[in-house]
């Protein structure tokens, strides 16, 4: 057994009841004398004994956990994994990884991890490593402000939900400009940016590809800015595999939009996965767009469904009935398609496809290509309700 235990207590004996509370795994920080060091470097810090073996449920009262990983170890590896995966929030990990190597480390921080050092880590790198991890604790700690999110669904493709989701963010940012982000998480069809003619936005894997620290980007100043003031966080350039993205990373992603933003709006792929599961819990408002025919109402209802079986039947919803055209109206009638949902539309969208179309090739706001139109009512009175209970000036506050 490891004399870490002991040397940990009584290292940190005189820390902070309230302060941040740091678990080493047996080994993962190397001899005792090291704690020794580490404590005396960071006194405020409750440093603790996980014992040998990765605990399951670290992340409900663990602000950092230090663990140990053998590359050379498949079973190792994927365990590691398994528990990265069902931290979803939680506790910050950081990995010391004996063998290492790229496609492993790679690996790991692509599911969560906060960090990998080789091992046997150094001391001025585990040094380095938990200053920049207990700073973010610190600002995360001061700083009480947390955005609103609101995810944007699709009653199947060709909705219009990308538009709607666009032209809502756009709207928005010029009454608060640098207030309002846009994150389009349509891993592999995703065209908002290019909505907003920001082919060179940063995109979901630029964020990834810049490694363990991406938790804690400056999205408020690196991420596209349009004319209108929202920044935008874009989808892959290229199809990318729906399995690219873990629940953790999204949800990592989605702490940092909160963080910088009052109001992130979120577009959602058609598919159901674990990670769109997670933004959905995530999400303080969910809003549903579909068209007016008779399958688009059965998807509708299967979502519903869905939603209720997902304990998300409690989120506000706004439903959204888009691209309304009076030869729609003469074949399905609105409110033959509320019965059939057990609930009113909240918001319809009239049909302007040559105003639309304008707006999205020239990369700007119905407001700005023509003035007065039903549609630029109807997404006004659609961007109000989105905001309804977010005080985008308050938040940025708060």
């Amino acid at each position: 057994m490891s004399e870490a235990p002991d040397r940990l207590r009584f290292t940190t004996a005189g820390a902070s009841a309230r302060g941040p509370r740091v678990g080493v795994q047996d080994g993962a920080a190397g001899a005792p004398d090291r704690f020794a060091s580490l404590s005396a470097l960071f006194p405020h810090v409750n440093f603790t004994s996980v014992g040998a073996i990765w605990p399951e449920s670290a992340a409900s009262s663990l602000d950092i956990l230090i663990a140990a990983v053998d590359a050379a170890s498949a079973l190792e590896v994927d365990n590691a994994v398994r528990r990265l995966r069902a931290k979803i929030g939680a506790a910050r990990v950081v990995v010391v990884m004996a063998n290492a190597d790229v496609a492993t480390t790679r690996r790991l921080i692509r599911e969560g991890a906060a960090d990998v050092l080789p091992g046997p880590a150094s001391e001025p790198a585990m040094a380095a490593c938990l200053e920049r991890l207990l700073v973010t604790l610190d600002d995360g700690r001061s700083d009480q402000r947390s955005g609103q999110v609101v995810a944007f669904l699709k009653a199947g493709g060709g909705v219009g939900a990308t538009a709607l989701a666009t032209q809502c963010a756009a709207t928005l940012a010029r009454r608060d400009a640098g207030q309002v982000c846009l994150a389009d998480f349509d891993l592999q069809f995703g065209a908002a940016s290019l909505y907003l003619d920001l082919p060179d936005a940063m995109t979901i894997d630029d964020v990834l590809a810049s490694g363990p620290g991406f938790a804690e980007s400056p999205f408020a100043s690196i991420l596209a800015r349009h004319r209108s003031g929202a920044r935008v966080l874009a989808a892959p350039r290229d199809i990318t595999p729906l399995e690219y993205l873990s629940a953790a990373q999204a949800d990592t992603i989605i702490h940092g939009l909160k963080r910088e933003f009052a109001l992130t709006i979120v577009e959602l792929p058609t598919v159901w996965t674990a990670w769109t599961n997670r933004l959905l819990q995530l999400a303080n408002k969910l809003v549903v767009v579909t068209n007016l025919s008779v399958p688009h109402m059965h998807i509708v209802k299967r979502q519903q469904r869905l939603i209720a079986a997902q304990g998300l039947e409690t989120q506000p919803l706004v439903l959204v009935c888009n691209a309304l055209s009076s030869e729609q109206v003469s074949q399905v009638s609105l409110k033959a398609a509320e019965r059939a949902l057990g609930r009113k539309f909240d918001v319809v969208i009239p049909e302007d496809r040559r105003v639309m179309n304008a707006a999205i090739n020239e990369g700007q706001t119905i407001a700005s290509v023509r003035r007065g139109t039903k549609l630029e009512k109807a997404i006004s009175e659609l961007a109000d309700r989105i905001a309804a209970s977010v005080t985008v000036q308050e938040a940025a506050r708060s």
